[in-house]
């Protein structure tokens, strides 16, 4: 069973940035499709960004032109740049792996955009 593990979260100041990773256990994981979700508690997750094999991405339209999504297939990771953030940017922060019949899910990694 692949597994995903997120990191890079923390507590930044409005207009900071951080770069969030996820590790991937499987080593075909360049083939699949990758993504980043967001959630805040009592909201539904939120899709930010995708990455395809190819490398092709598309941004949810609150988060393009300031988060930039990556992967380093030779590490297995994927990675999210958060640019020029905002107090509504705080969200525990998933990965996705997209498989036939499934999506996996990482455990989270929490960001608190606040001064």
């Amino acid at each position: 069973q692949v597994q995903l593990v997120e990191s890079g979260g923390g507590l930044v100041q409005p207009g900071g940035s951080l770069r969030l990773a996820c590790a991937v256990s499987e080593t075909n994981a360049s083939f699949n499709i990758m993504g980043w979700y967001r959630q805040v508690p009592g909201k539904m997750r939120e899709w930010v960004a995708t990455i395809s094999p190819s490398r092709s991405t598309t941004y949810a339209t609150s988060v393009k032109g300031r988060f930039t999504i990556s992967r380093e297939n030779a590490k297995n990771t994927v990675y999210l740049q958060l640019n020029s953030l905002k107090p509504g940017d705080t969200a525990v922060y998933y990965c996705s792996l997209e498989q036939s019949l499934s999506r996996v899910w990482g455990q989270g990694t929490q960001v608190t955009v606040s001064s």
